[in-house]
């Protein structure tokens, strides 16, 4: 019987699974899904290198002049991408920046979209969906002032060629590598992640693939050292999963709860709150079968409330385990059933957030991974006949 049957209740380590022939790893529906998951180390170098180089003109473009005010979009993880970067595009640019959900936008532009022009970024992965390319041809034809900038990782995308005649619209697509082939989204995530956060460099300077490279070397460590210690949390009887960050975490904790409910068929179910909202109703759905995921900020001051935090749900015995990320996780947070994800050198620049971001992702999207084969799923389509790679066709309805 294979070691990921579903009959086991068993994960097989992350060397075995690779090492599987292609033909079996796709006949138990992972292939796609583990190479991206594991390409994202060398991807995210790549990217960095892309932005300090080709893509630094179609940056400079989107953002000179400087738009008095930014707005991110997308749908589904793409949304959560802006709620990742948008804090620190707002402390690099200096202007107002936030994100919008593009059905938000598609439905209700006039009262959501800020009435002062500025400068909307689409993120997507394949750009296809219909609500992505049906916001940006609203808002080229009702609100004609606002400048466009697309960040996609498909070259053949409605995004990234229908508009390729109108001076408002500049598209930067990324490696081809990135365009994820499994339902879910990993590598496309952290890669669409990076390039936005690029934006608050102005012009890309050295420190961004340093920064970046920090995180590609620890991520690979995360893989090649704790993969087992995933493997096996994820095997572990919980039933309901808390995801906790801070700021721009809270975007990287909405797109790790994603991730366990689209790997598991809602079999998990997930929530995702900040460590200081969840005081105020949401701790009463920590119960003994729910597992803890929080995402450890590198600012002190920030740090401090969330350990507060958990030290709060230790004393009062909530949660079956936690799953902490971060540098330097204090001792005591760590009970006998915990896992600590240490994120060494990520942490000497408080305000570079993104690289702490992009580890934190990683470890997310690996045991919703282990999870999803340690229940009999395959990671590369999940819930198949319900949730496609792009979302169908849908009419865009006019006024």
């Amino acid at each position: 019987m294979s070691s990921i049957d579903k009959e086991t209740k068993t994960v097989a380590v992350l060397t075995d699974l690779q090492t599987r022939p292609v033909a079996q790893q796709r006949e138990l529906g992972y292939a796609d899904t583990l190479r991206e998951i594991l390409q994202q180390p060398a991807t995210w170098r790549n990217t960095a290198d892309m932005l300090g180089k080709a893509a630094l003109q179609v940056i400079s473009r989107a953002i000179s002049p400087m738009p008095a005010q930014v707005v991110l979009t997308g749908s589904g993880s793409s949304m959560y991408i802006g709620e990742c970067i948008a804090p620190t595009l707002q402390l690099g640019l200096g202007v107002p920046v936030q994100a919008i959900a593009a059905g938000t936008l598609l439905t209700h532009w006039r009262s959501v979209l800020p009435p002062q022009p500025g400068l909307l970024i689409s993120v997507a992965r394949s750009g296809d969906s219909p609500e992505s390319a049906g916001v940006v041809s609203r808002l080229l034809a009702d609100a004609p002032a606002w400048r466009h900038l697309v960040v996609t990782c498909n070259a053949h995308g409605k995004l990234a060629t229908i508009y390729a005649d109108d001076p408002r619209v500049t598209v930067l697509v990324l490696d081809e590598r990135t365009n994820d082939r499994s339902l879910v989204m990993t590598s496309s995530f952290t890669n669409l992640l990076l390039a936005g956060v690029s934006l608050a460099q102005g012009l890309p300077g050295e420190v961004v693939p340093a920064a970046v490279d920090r995180a590609a070397t620890v991520v690979q460590h995360i893989f090649e050292r704790q993969a087992d210690a995933l493997a096996a949390l994820a095997a572990s009887e919980f039933s309901t999963a808390v995801y906790l960050g801070s700021g721009g975490a809270l975007g990287a904790a909405h797109e790790c709860a994603l991730k366990m409910l689209e790997m598991t068929g809602g079999q998990v179910l997930t929530m995702a709150e900040t460590f200081l909202g969840l005081r105020h109703g949401p701790m009463s759905s920590v119960h003994p079968s729910t597992l803890v995921f929080g995402l450890l900020s590198a600012d002190p001051a920030v740090r401090a409330y969330e350990v507060d935090l958990l030290r709060e749900l230790s004393r009062k015995r909530l949660g079956m385990a936690k799953l902490l990320v971060g540098e330097g996780i204090p001792a005591d947070l760590i009970g006998p059933n915990d896992v600590a994800i240490e994120l060494e050198g990520l942490a000497s620049q408080a305000h570079e957030e993104a690289p702490t971001l992009l580890a934190g992702i990683a470890v997310g999207q690996l045991l919703a991974f282990f999870r999803c084969l340690s229940q009999g799923g395959k990671p590369d389509t999940p819930s198949q006949g319900v949730l496609t790679r792009v979302v169908e066709d849908f009419a865009i309805h006019g006024d």
